[in-house]
């Protein structure tokens, strides 16, 4: 149910995907639904932790074996196309908290957390500077993708060519450090 409706969030918007639409995609009267999941916001969170896990093995995956600027450029590409392919799982992600160290969405946080750290290992970060980084990292990818799936690009500037910009900016600012 739950991967249904993260393909449902991908096609008609995060904010359009509800139970009923749900259930139509599916072909169940929507009462069916709540054996699975207990209501919109127990699908959004579900949808939430699918769409981290699924970016963590996308992004962990594409670092393997890398290391410094590759590892980065790796990342970032996946991240991208991540969120490019996956626009409204990727929105479930955002502002979602886990309610404890046992949810399911703090794991998959933490995976995607995790494979963005392992980028640093390459750079002369120092201990305390890491989680600034780190959020440096997310903001730039993330940010850039967004804006990219909502077309907030719209002068005549190549995008891969701003991608790109973005990554060697992002090397230079940690190599930096």
């Amino acid at each position: 149910m739950v991967a249904a409706g993260a393909a449902l969030a991908d096609e008609v918007g995060l904010a359009n995907l509800t139970m009923g639409s749900l259930a139509e995609r599916v072909g169940v009267p929507t009462p069916s639904l709540y054996k699975h999941v207990s209501g919109q916001e127990d699908l959004n969170r579900r949808i939430a932790a699918l769409a981290l896990n699924e970016a963590a093995d996308a992004v962990g995956g594409a670092v393997q074996g890398y290391a410094g600027r590759d590892a980065l450029e790796a990342a970032a590409r996946a991240f991208r196309a991540f969120v490019l392919q996956h626009p409204g799982r990727y929105a479930a992600t955002i502002g979602e908290e886990p309610s404890g160290p046992d949810d399911p969405l703090a794991a998959a946080g933490q995976r995607l957390l995790g494979a963005f750290t392992a980028i640093l290992s390459g750079y002369e970060i120092a201990e305390p500077d890491v989680d600034h980084a780190l959020r440096t990292l997310r903001s730039l990818f993330h940010g850039f993708a967004t804006l990219q799936v909502a077309n907030g690009f719209q002068w005549s500037a190549d995008i891969d060519e701003s991608f790109e910009w973005l990554i060697v900016f992002a090397d230079r600012g940690l190599r930096a450090l």
